[in-house]
């Protein structure tokens, strides 16, 4: 029934594919008669079911992958798809009790962008996924770390229909800063548009045939079913 789950999933996919297509190298390690080529390393900032996709895609295609996340729940998720965990030192655990995100301390982001900071100038490719329920995403890649990033690298947004997790993310435009592309569309579902509806009315078939009674064939609001209780407008 998790509509955001399913939708998220695939944007973690594409926001891969699109910023691969972007990149003017190739994405795995070649070794070649003519030399080697390095595999690209890629840098996934948030690792809720976007971020965990975007690793899993990222891996499968031959890429270096680290990630990085608020919620330290997430370190075991994101190892398990073979990416490396980046943890800020002393980090405490910024998750809600439903899984999500909450907003960082002044500390814990000055420690952050440290961390970020060296780790950007040997990034190829960034994919931004940092969402905070019910408020603007959180700018997490200041000017100076895009400045100091390598020209040709890649940042894919997909948080900038919220404001964005870097300082130059702009809706349906390509920003380019001293070789950097940094790209971030409204609705990234648009270029999925057949798995994406598909996904979405199965996961609105499922919640409907939840309220229906099968044995008296009608609807029944059944309150002591917990989704059916807190999808209610009271």
């Amino acid at each position: 029934m998790d509509i955001l789950s399913s939708q998220a999933n695939l944007a973690g996919y594409k926001a891969v594919v699109e910023s691969f297509a972007n990149f003017e190298k190739a994405i795995p390690m070649m070794m070649t008669a003519a030399g080697t080529i390095p595999a690209a390393k890629v840098l996934v900032v948030g690792a809720g079911v976007a971020g965990l996709q975007a690793i899993a895609t990222a891996k499968r295609m031959g890429a270096i992958v680290f990630a990085t996340d608020v919620r330290m729940a997430s370190k075991e998720q994101v190892e398990s798809l073979g990416g490396k965990f980046l943890t800020v030192e002393g980090a405490e655990n910024l998750e809600t009790e439903g899984g999500y995100a909450k907003e960082a301390s002044d500390d814990f982001k000055k420690k952050q962008e440290q961390l970020l900071s060296e780790t950007l100038k040997k990034i190829d490719i960034v994919i931004c996924t940092a969402l905070i329920p019910g408020k603007k995403a959180p700018v997490i890649i200041k000017e100076d770390m895009i400045n100091n990033m390598q020209s040709g690298s890649i940042i894919y947004d997909l948080a900038a229909i919220q404001g964005g997790n870097t300082a130059y993310t702009k809706v349906d435009e390509v920003i380019d800063k001293n070789g950097v592309k940094i790209m971030g569309e409204s609705n990234i579902l648009n270029k999925l548009p057949t798995s994406a509806s598909n996904l979405y009315a199965k996961n609105v078939f499922n919640f409907v045939s939840n309220l229906y009674d099968k044995e008296n064939k009608k609807i029944n609001i059944n309150l002591d079913d917990e989704i059916i209780e807190k999808t209610l407008i009271k």
